[in-house]
């Protein structure tokens, strides 16, 4: 018995420990979290400015702490282990009450707007793992105290105004655990701090590009064998290039050490010291030496290089001698520049077996010979740039190989024959240059009819003759045409106004002759125009008077007559535009004024006479002759109705601009048989503003009708506005119209039927879209770069500058081809240039407008709208890039922005988001599976597949970060997806890939 009350006893007594502890365990996570609540409250009171959903939730009555925004706690104990508010557009100073959360591993509050210095006191949370402030506004010097963080493993204070020299407690302390350092774009001072006996034997990446370092580098470097990524670009370092120190990293893939003041080896002659050091880095892809003072010539073993390197730069050096014809090893290369050096004698015709060559920079030296015929075999070259040499012969016809060719630059060299007609067949070329040679002959119409040419067309300075080619005209989005100091004759044709995103044009000293042309005048975007040293003579057109656009103007030594006046777009110009032209006159300042007309009696008796005479016969013949022309106008204007009915005042309003694309006539009647009555079974798609039919006409052309919803009270602004877009852009990646329907019940738009239907068909459906299996990895990445080629010309190429606001994959039309062809622009917005603050007549009746509830008007659909949308923000851009990521994201992950199994709440992006980078596999192995491309059967053409979703996954979270300010505009994305899409285009590509992976 005795035994039995000694068990009881002590167990009761156990129980009762237990029961201590555990309540003392709940009293100790009370406080932690008491703690946590109170350091994150003061945090919040230092933040001056932010959007409701930033901190949503934050001090919200009844909420626990780790249900805030940007908060994430431990499962047992509930203390806040990871605060991450980063891209949230916070504004204020970065309280030091953050040191008192002890369970703190992961502090991001990067890419907002904190001032202020950073607070010394976060060295005290000596937890923490991960430390990011970059992409602030932070200044002063780096606390020393950052030092203490012993657990570090990444730190990242980049694009701050941190000044002073880098404390030297934090190389030493951080030894034993740091991976990760970038303390990049800065004004950072002093040497590096790292001294032998601080072996930072774990750094694996180190960037301090963009500061003031000066110095050499510090031998302790050599501790971090394990480097992989080394960025000293843009300091004020200084010595031989660091070769002892390199020698010790094996794993090096990324080495940047260009614009400081390095020297080459042998007192700054010998090169070959250090490419033989690297010759056997295998992980080599990148390096860098350009704006250096290095010397010597480059040696024999730059051949020697690892296999793998794709970037070789050298420029803005003292490089001199020839290029080694060894340098043709480098079969990996995709980028060579070794421009503005001192290099002689010819281009070697090894280069031109370097097949994967992208971007070839050759520039500013003293090369001689003619140009390789050769380099036209080149199947990837987007960029080839040979300028400021002294090249001669003539361009080859081989050039016309180059269907990538973007951007073409050959200017000022010695260049002669003629422009050869084939360079029109390279249909990707944004830039031609070729000014400055002495090539003579005509301009080839099939060259001036390059529609690609986005941003100019320079063929100034040489000995080109005969007239301006009418071809000119079809360049609707080139920016700039510069044609002067030629032989160009003849008239200056009037279709120059078809090119309609010019903003400069020169024609200067040629022999031109005949009147400028009222054209060039309207066109919209018109910013400079020189037309000095010709024969042209007549009166200037008051259409360039009237010009908002125009800022400079030269007309100077022709034979123009007239009065001209100093009011409109000459107000702010002076005699110097005009000079040489002595029948001009008018109150320029300075300029000969204009003589009175003097008044005679007899001459206003007999206007009299004369009119008095006339109106008869005008009632006879006139107005007949007047009635039947307006009828025949009104037949061929845009809007096509029925006999008995009519919207010709709406159309009127709708449309403002002095130039008609003149469309076929299809009249409702016809519309109803080629749809069968618009019956269900023609039903292809519906929408917010209503349905679309499929249908065929007669002449057997298959259309698709998008009626518009007459109940909607907006549907005649969204009418109006779509067909401005349709009309006067011009893409291949944007949908056409056909021609439209309007009467005062009825809006329809006739569009082409695309056979592939959208691209939400091909994602969703189980048998893909209606004539093809489900699309594999190859063709959606060349859709996603169809669809930024077109958006991209929307912002920043298109007459009329448009934001789409509705981007997602029912939007979104396949052809026969799989060419994506973005559409339904029925909310879009036409926004001004940034550059343009005139009142234009394209945008002053539609420029940006607001997105917030208020308005009744939502831009965009529900998971692919920008969140600056949601707070009042004009249509922008950004948002369409924000709407992209999400369609990248969507597409590799097979899940609907709108139907996301989350947890808390969050989108589409912070999922992904809380994968990358470390957690991915799951997400690549599904997106894999389900658009497995042919012929994965190798380890290495798995990982070329791997490697390319995660790139599509870095650019979505990059599209779709939340402040607009730091999403990559269309222009950049839409040439990162044209990279991936010739990258997995050629199948040599990927033979090339696996061949090279598997022999090492």
């Amino acid at each position: 018995m005795l035994n039995i009350y000694k068990q009881s006893f002590f167990g009761f007594l156990w129980l009762f420990v237990v029961l201590l502890e555990v309540s003392s365990a709940e009293e100790d996570a009370n406080g932690v979290i008491s703690k946590d609540r109170a350091s994150l409250l003061s945090f919040m009171a230092g933040i001056v400015s932010h959007s409701e959903r930033a901190l949503d939730k934050w001090n919200a009555s009844g909420i626990h702490v780790c249900e805030w925004s940007g908060i994430q706690c431990h499962n047992v104990s509930r203390a806040v282990v990871k605060l991450d508010l980063s891209g949230r557009s916070l504004r204020g100073t970065i309280s030091p009450a953050l040191s008192g959360m002890s369970s703190l591993a992961v502090l991001d509050l990067s890419r907002n707007f904190f001032e202020g210095q950073i607070p010394p006191e976060i060295g005290s949370v000596v937890g923490l793992k991960l430390l990011s402030l970059a992409w602030n506004l932070l200044e002063g010097e780096i606390p020393s105290e950052l030092g203490s963080l012993r657990q570090l493993i990444y730190i990242d204070l980049g694009s701050n105004r941190l000044s002073d020299n880098i404390p030297s407690e934090l190389f030493c302390n951080w030894s034993n655990s740091i991976q990760y350092i970038d303390l990049s774009n800065n004004t950072l001072t002093g040497k590096l701090p790292l001294r032998d006996e601080c072996k930072l034997k774990e750094l694996k990446y180190l960037l301090l590009w963009s500061n003031r370092l000066t110095g050499q580098v510090p031998p302790a470097l050599g501790n971090s064998s394990k480097l992989k990524w080394l960025d000293l670009e843009s300091n004020f370092l200084t010595g031989e290039l660091p070769l002892d120190i390199l020698r010790k990293m094996p794993y090096l893939q990324f080495l940047y050490l260009s614009y400081n003041g390095f020297t080459s080896h042998d007192g700054n002659t010998n090169l070959e010291p250090f490419f033989d050091a690297l010759a056997n880095f295998s992980h080599l892809q990148e390096l860098e030496l350009g704006a250096n003072n290095l010397g010597g010539v480059i040696p024999l073993n730059i051949g020697d290089l690892p296999k793998n390197l794709s970037q070789l730069h050298l420029a803005e050096n003292h490089i001199y001698g020839t290029i080694p014809t060894q340098i043709s090893n480098l079969t990996s290369l995709t980028l060579l520049n070794l421009s503005s050096n001192l290099l002689n004698g010819t281009i070697p015709i090894e280069l031109c077996q370097m097949e994967r060559l992208e971007r070839v920079y050759l520039s500013n030296n003293s090369l001689s010979g003619e140009l390789p015929s050769a380099l036209g075999d080149l199947p990837h070259l987007g960029l080839l740039d040979l300028s400021r040499n002294q090249l001669s012969g003539s361009i080859p016809d081989s050039f016309a190989n180059l269907s990538q060719l973007r951007r073409l630059f050959l200017y000022k060299n010695n260049l002669s024959g003629t422009i050869p007609p084939s360079l029109g067949k390279c249909v990707n070329l944004e830039i031609l240059d070729l000014s400055h040679n002495q090539i003579s002959g005509l301009l080839p119409g099939e060259v001036a009819g390059l529609r690609s040419l986005k941003l100019y067309l320079n063929l100034s300075s040489n000995h080109l003759q005969g007239a301006i080619p009418l071809e000119l005209s079809k360049m609707d989005m080139v920016l700039a045409i510069d044609l002067s100091l030629n032989n160009l004759s003849g008239k200056i044709p009037s279709q120059l106004g078809s090119c309609i995103a010019l903003e400069h044009l020169n024609l200067s000293s040629n022999i031109l002759e005949g009147p400028l042309p009222s054209s060039i005048g309207q066109l919209p975007y018109l910013k400079s125009l020189d037309v000095s040293s010709n024969h042209l003579a007549g009166a200037l057109p008051l259409s360039l008077q009237a010009s908002p656009t125009l800022r400079q103007f030269n007309v100077s030594f022709n034979n123009f007559s007239g009065n001209v006046s100093s009011k409109g777009g000459f107000s702010t110009l002076t005699l110097e535009s005009f000079l040489g032209n002595p029948e001009l006159c008018g109150s320029i300042k300075d300029m000969r004024p204009c003589p009175r007309k003097k008044r005679h009696g007899h001459v206003l008796i007999l206007s009299i006479l004369l009119s008095l005479v006339a109106m008869p016969l005008f009632c006879i013949f006139g107005y007949p002759a007047l009635t039947l022309k307006t009828r025949i106008k009104r037949q061929l204007s845009i809007f096509h109705e029925d006999n008995n009915s009519g919207d010709e005042e709406q159309g009127r309003k709708g449309f403002k601009s002095k130039r008609y694309y003149y469309l076929p006539k299809i009249s409702h009647r016809q519309l109803l048989e080629a749809t069968g009555g618009f019956r269900q079974s023609s039903l292809i798609g519906s929408g917010r503003f209503g349905q679309v039919y499929k249908g065929v006409l007669q002449d057997e052309t298959r259309i698709a009708v998008k009626v518009l919803d007459p109940r909607l009270a907006d549907i005649s602004e969204s009418f109006k506005r779509e067909c401005q877009v349709l009309r006067r852009t011009r893409h291949r990646n944007l949908m056409r119209i056909i021609t439209i329907c309007s009467k005062p019940d009825f809006k329809a738009l006739v569009l082409p039927l695309m056979p592939n239907g959208s691209l939400e068909n091909h994602l969703y459906s189980p048998t893909g879209g209606p004539t093809s299996g489900p699309l594999h990895l190859t063709q959606l990445v060349s859709i996603l770069s169809d669809v930024a080629e077109g958006v991209a010309y929307l912002h920043h190429h298109s007459p009329v500058r448009v934001v789409h606001c509705d981007l997602k994959p029912s939007n979104i039309l396949l052809d026969e081809d799989l060419t994506a062809l973005v559409t339904d622009f029925g909310i879009s917005r036409l926004v001004k240039n940034s550059d343009d603050q005139s009142n234009n007549v394209y945008n002053s009746a539609y420029d940006s407008v607001s997105c917030s509830s208020t308005d009744g008007l939502l831009c965009g659909s529900v998971g692919y709208i920008a969140p600056e949308y949601g707070m009042g923000k004009r249509a922008s851009p950004e948002g369409d890039v924000f709407s992209f990521g999400v369609l990248v994201l969507e597409i590799i992950t097979g899940i609907r922005p709108t139907n996301v199994p989350f947890s808390g709440g969050s989108s589409l992006h912070e999922w992904v988001k809380s994968h990358y980078p470390y957690n991915l596999d799951p997400i690549i192995e599904e997106a894999l599976a389900r658009h497995r491309c042919p012929g994965i059967q190798s380890e290495p053409l798995n990982e070329l597949w791997r490697e390319i979703v995660v790139e599509l996954i870095e650019l979505g979270l990059m599209c779709t970060q939340y402040n607009p300010s730091t999403r990559p505009n269309m222009s950049d994305v839409a040439l990162e997806m044209g990279r991936l899409k010739q990258y997995l285009s050629s199948p040599s590509e990927v033979m090339i890939l696996e061949a090279s992976t598997t022999k090492s």
